[in-house]
């Protein structure tokens, strides 16, 4: 006899990351050190060199379990920001930390609100707990618009997902719109506020949103350390909250969730500002030399506050040729039509010469 399962379950679609090097290499056999990934907006610069030196420092105690609390972690964390332990929750990187909001706040039907263009974790997390999920609108940048949201709002919300920068489209919302957001939102319902890209900020555009915490006691914070401080492979992340709001998280939060690999990384991590302020500089070149190409080309793109761009090819057909060509010239690209931008493709913003090669197979797709 077959297992049987929710119905909520079975209507759920994987979650369909960018393609590992490895695989493509395997089925177009092209020599793995000649495919350029720039799918997944990993750091190309890597690991922090302190983080290096502290994961080798660690491997001879790998036979141990992590700290399941993750104490010194959260030492790290409140030293860097000025918080209290009691407001900071760790995660099997940050995807781990919108779950664990979902499944402590939601019943089945309760309804969850997400803009229509973003990351497609929030839909997934929401649908694994019997939630419903309710798009927004779009504003005509292709981000959140917050006026839509609010008109959303019935007796059934329980959960708002908002993501600054957002992913796919790279849009950033500004603080005041934010607060603005915040205080009409009743104050039972949990916005998570997903700051995943925050460290490629620039000076007054980096979020504050911490020392809005007093104030708004439904706001929850996640941070990853999987973008800017190259964290992708170990899976850490943390969400920062009100502390009753936290502890609630915690008891539904996996014993360990956390290596001690990943644990320890994080913390010397923290410690770099000069490779997170080295990998904001690369960045920013990335995104200037990318963007002088679609200008060039005369490809409509979305301006991007993260560490990727999003460019319209005009339709899918189109959009999924350009994908292709790419590939089999050794360059992993994204296709987001699952989030239902199925003319556009996003790019990662790689080193000066991970992006040259991007830019001569772009320039090569014959029209």
């Amino acid at each position: 006899m077959a297992i049987t399962t929710p119905k909520y379950i079975s209507e759920l679609e994987p979650y369909q990351g960018g393609r590992p090097i490895k695989e493509v290499s395997r089925e177009l056999g092209i020599s793995a050190e000649k495919i350029v990934k720039l799918a997944s907006n990993e750091n190309p610069l890597g690991i922090s060199p302190k983080a290096k030196s502290a994961i080798d420092e660690c491997i001879r105690e790998i036979h141990r379990y992590p700290d399941g609390n993750g104490y010194y972690l959260k030492l790290a964390i409140r030293n860097k920001f000025t918080l209290n332990p009691e407001q900071i929750i760790l995660g099997n990187g940050s995807n781990d930390i919108l779950e664990l909001a979902a499944r402590t706040v939601l019943s089945p039907g309760d309804e969850v609100i997400y803009s229509k263009h973003a990351f497609a974790v929030y839909e997934i997390v929401t649908k694994a707990v019997g939630g419903i999920g309710i798009k927004a609108k779009p504003s005509e940048d292709f981000g959140h618009n917050l006026d839509e949201f609010i008109k959303l709002i019935s007796k059934k919300t329980k959960l708002i997902f908002i993501a600054n920068p957002n992913n796919p489209t790279g849009n950033l919302i500004v603080r005041s719109e934010i607060l603005n957001f915040l205080s009409r939102v009743p104050k039972h319902i949990m916005v998570v506020l997903d700051e995943a890209y925050d460290e490629y900020l620039n000076g007054d555009e980096k979020s504050i949103a911490f020392s809005w915490l007093s104030e708004h006691k439904n706001l929850l914070i996640s941070r990853s350390f999987s973008k800017a401080h190259g964290l992708a492979g170990l899976r850490v992340g943390y969400g920062v909250g009100d502390k009753e709001v936290i502890n609630l998280m915690n008891r539904v939060r996996q014993p360990f969730n956390v290596n001690l690999l990943a644990q320890t990384a994080a913390i010397a991590s923290l410690k770099d500002d000069d490779f997170i302020n080295q990998s904001r500089l690369i960045n920013n070149q990335g995104r200037e030399q990318l963007e002088e190409c679609f200008r060039e080309q005369r490809i409509q793109f979305i301006p991007s506050y993260g560490n990727f761009i999003s460019f319209n090819l005009g339709d899918e057909t189109k959009a999924m040729m350009y994908y292709q060509h790419l590939l089999e010239n050794g360059v992993i690209v994204r296709p987001i039509k699952n989030y239902e931008l199925p003319s556009f493709l996003r790019v990662s913003i790689g080193l000066k010469n991970e992006n040259d090669i991007f830019i001569k197979y772009l320039r090569s797709f014959k029209k």
